[in-house]
């Protein structure tokens, strides 16, 4: 099979069916990304992912190239190049235009074509069609055409990967069940079948549309229950206690925010096709707005505490742990820690930061501050600690031995700390605060 575009996700597809027993053939119009692969590097901080792709490059069922030919080789061809959504939540389909084009010169008949890029209700049926339709088939020679999403989230991609429902929606119960069989044959998972592209593409909105709103009422919640002393935390894990449709009531965790580049997208695209169609979504711009102002939340939470314990704000030094939107991955898009570092250097604070999985270049250009080279260089003196993102490597940090400035503040961005860890925090002198606790 080809996979069309090897970011993220098409780097996991790939990785995954070529160690299921396929040969893959991943095409990308990034000469440095394809010269990347070649020389045995991976961008992507997956865990497993690397050593997984170049196990499928040294067994021979793996090969990337920049030369769509190559797609005519193939008999099932995946896109899953980049979408994204300007401002208004408009689809920017520079990519997919480009590749949808770019594969339809090399369609054969009986292909059978799976867009994985998230795209508004009714581009896989509007926009991929037309374009894969115009390339070299000859009339009355067919292709099969289905829209699958995109489901699964950064730093457990494999695994989820390995055990996640497949939703597949064709143009034709033709395309369907060709889909439908494609996945059950090579991941051996649950497939759910659908009644049109239009049902599928809805799929992959709803899944985030839901996420970001969930995240957006646990966020509000922590700012009302910060209003009464009361842990967030506690509230959580008791409200969750209650039983409702097919599980129980599952509010999320609060956070400094939203990042990644389908949360902070999906909503948006969700209103604007809505709009488009004269219906006014209200939940999607709602949720967008209260995860966009969480950022800005959170520093000011840590200025006000530093004025309470008596340190002015514009002489006092933060050490941000973690830019990365998400806890082990080394992903900056969309990463709400850049709101929080550019809120505390307009307060005057000096920031520090460090991220031992993101790229020192990529996190310099992010936040215009060099990253510090070990975790006891961005904390000396510190008073302030703010875990950004709780990878793996920081959960074991052993705050004792911290150099840091006296009553130094723990800013805990994930409010992931236990009860225990931050009473254990608070005998070695520091002061704890965390999003709603």
């Amino acid at each position: 099979m080809a996979i069309v575009g090897l970011g993220y996700v098409g780097s996991c597809f790939a990785a995954m069916l070529a160690d299921r027993g396929c040969d893959v053939i991943g095409v990308d119009n990034d000469h440095r990304l394809i010269d990347e692969l070649g020389a045995g590097h991976c961008r992507y901080q997956e865990e497993g992912l690397a050593d997984l792709l170049f196990a499928g490059v040294a067994a021979g069922r793996l090969r990337v190239t920049t030369d769509y030919a190559a797609v005519r080789e193939a008999d099932v061809v995946l896109i899953a190049v980049g979408t994204p959504v300007r401002a208004d939540g408009s689809l920017v389909d520079d990519q997919l235009s480009g590749a949808c084009a770019e594969v339809g010169r090399h369609l054969r008949a009986g292909h059978l074509v799976m867009v994985k890029s998230t795209v508004p209700p009714g581009a896989t049926r509007t926009l991929v069609r037309p374009l894969l339709e115009r390339g070299g088939l000859t009339a009355g020679e067919h292709f099969g055409l289905a829209f699958t999403p995109e489901r699964f989230a950064e730093g457990t991609a494999l695994r989820e990967l390995r055990r996640l429902p497949i939703v597949v929606g064709g143009l034709d119960a033709a395309s369907t069940d060709a889909a439908a069989e494609f996945w059950r044959r090579t991941f051996q998972v649950e497939v759910y079948p659908l009644a049109s592209p239009e049902s599928a593409e809805i799929v992959k909105l709803a899944d985030n549309w839901w996420i970001d709103l969930n995240i957006a009422l646990a966020n509000e919640l922590a700012k009302f229950c910060a209003l009464f002393g009361v842990d967030v935390l506690d509230v959580i894990k008791a409200a969750n206690t209650v039983p409702k449709g097919q599980g129980n009531i599952n509010i999320l965790l609060p956070s400094v925010g939203v990042g990644g580049s389908c949360l902070v997208k999906d909503p948006w695209m969700v209103w604007r096709a809505a709009r488009e169609r004269g219906l006014e979504i209200l939940t999607a711009p709602i949720g967008r707005e209260v995860n966009a102002s969480m950022p800005e939340y959170t520093a000011q939470l840590i200025i006000d505490e530093l004025v309470r314990l008596g340190k002015r704000p514009d002489a006092s030094t933060v050490a941000v742990l973690g830019l990365a939107f998400k806890n082990d991955t080394g992903d900056l898009r969309a990463t709400p820690v850049e709101g929080a570092v550019t809120a505390l250097k307009k307060a005057g604070l000096q920031v520090r930061v460090y991220d031992p999985l993101v790229d020192p270049v990529q996190a310099e250009e992010l936040v215009d501050i060099k990253p510090a080279a070990t975790l006891r260089e961005a904390v000396q003196d510190a008073d302030c600690v703010a875990l950004m993102t709780l990878h793996r490597e920081f959960a074991g940090i052993e705050f004792a031995e911290l150099p840091v400035a006296t009553s130094c503040l723990i800013l805990d961005g994930r409010a992931y700390f236990s009860k225990e860890k931050i009473a254990s925090l608070r005998r070695l002198g520091y002061v704890y605060r965390g999003v709603g606790r």
